[in-house]
């Protein structure tokens, strides 16, 4: 991994330096500031304080282990670990709102016989900020940044002398305008964006070169020599709808669904990129919490390469539907 790019999550990371700390006005009927120094203490009658900064934080690992000692029905001993932490820090002044989190996950899954694999990688930062036209309006407008990528190269296992993915390759940046959507009584959020610019980061020479997650190719001479190289980014200008919701279903068992719709004006428009998450986490006590989870994603952009003939060449089979299922049972710290 290049240096660069760690200073750059290392910013994203600490912006909360100075977020973390709540902010408290204090109002009375002589103070007409909205930022005031309060030198002598106020009676409870004349002090009102107001929060602008709140802030959720929540480190775990997951595991899964099996040994066996004699185990007529056979099996591999193995363990697995899935790390991950969530950061969010939330603004709100009268009409005017700033929610930004980060996420990062991590798996690795070790079994007797076999190389170390990786199981799950994710690095996401997410910031929003609205604006209501009245404090009884559900709409706000609305501008988003987004940005994804993952820590480590990735593999077609058991495969691991050619990565298929690595850090910032792909990354993904959305950075658009647009109106929001909050529900008064649920935990609902639908954001539509009209004006929404996607970046896709291919920062791997060899994979722009090849045309990988939909960047443009290298232009080859008949021998297959590079006459150019193959751009590092493309830049896509589209529409986006994106949808959260969390709610408590049962006693200690929450739902969390997160919806994201993209297509691009000016490439075969009406053809959707998906990103969809379902979670339902169960909570045993402060620090044992379970999930189960499933993750669907589809990119037009991205063709899945295979050797379907063992000739040694990867072919090019198209786009196809990406899959992920997770179960874990862990621990959690929240702060």
């Amino acid at each position: 991994m290049q240096p660069k790019f760690f200073l750059i999550l290392f910013l994203l990371f600490n912006f909360s330096i100075v977020s973390a700390k709540e902010y408290n006005l204090v109002k009375n009927d002589t103070v007409q500031s909205d930022t005031v120094a309060v030198d002598s203490v106020l009676t409870d009658a004349q002090e009102e304080v107001i929060i602008l900064w709140t802030e959720k934080n929540a480190v775990g690992v997951n595991f899964n282990e099996v040994a066996f000692v004699n185990w007529n029905a056979g099996g591999n001993n193995s363990i697995a670990a899935n790390f991950y932490g969530n950061f969010e820090r939330n603004y709100k002044k009268e009409l005017l709102s700033w929610k930004t989190n980060a996420s990062i996950r991590y798996g690795l899954n070790a079994q007797e016989g076999r190389e170390l694999r990786k199981t799950d990688d994710q690095i996401m930062f997410n910031s929003t900020a609205g604006y209501r036209t009245d404090s009884t309006s559900n709409f706000r407008y609305s501008a988003k940044f987004n940005f994804k990528t993952q820590f480590a190269s990735g593999y077609r296992y058991p495969d691991t002398e050619n990565p298929i993915s690595k850090f910032m390759a792909p990354g993904y940046v959305f950075l658009g305008i647009g109106t929001e959507y909050t529900d008064p009584k649920e935990d609902l959020t639908v954001y539509l964006s009209p004006v929404t610019q996607k970046s896709t980061f291919v920062l791997d020479q060899n994979f722009a070169n090849d045309g990988r997650f939909g960047v443009t190719p290298a232009v080859r001479d008949e021998e297959g020599n590079i006459i150019q190289k193959g751009e590092m980014v493309r830049t896509e200008f589209g529409m986006l709808l994106t949808s959260g919701f969390s709610k408590e279903i049962f006693s200690n068992v929450k739902l969390d669904n997160q919806l994201s719709l993209y297509s691009d004006y000016l490439n075969n428009f009406g053809n959707i990129d998906v990103d969809w998450e379902l979670n339902v986490n169960l909570t045993v006590n402060d620090f044992i919490k379970a999930s189960i989870g499933s993750h669907l994603k589809y990119d037009d952009d991205i063709k899945v390469q295979a050797d379907t003939n063992d000739d040694g060449k990867l072919e090019n089979l198209g786009p196809k539907i990406q899959f992920k299922q997770m179960l874990g049972v862990g621990v959690v710290y929240e702060f």
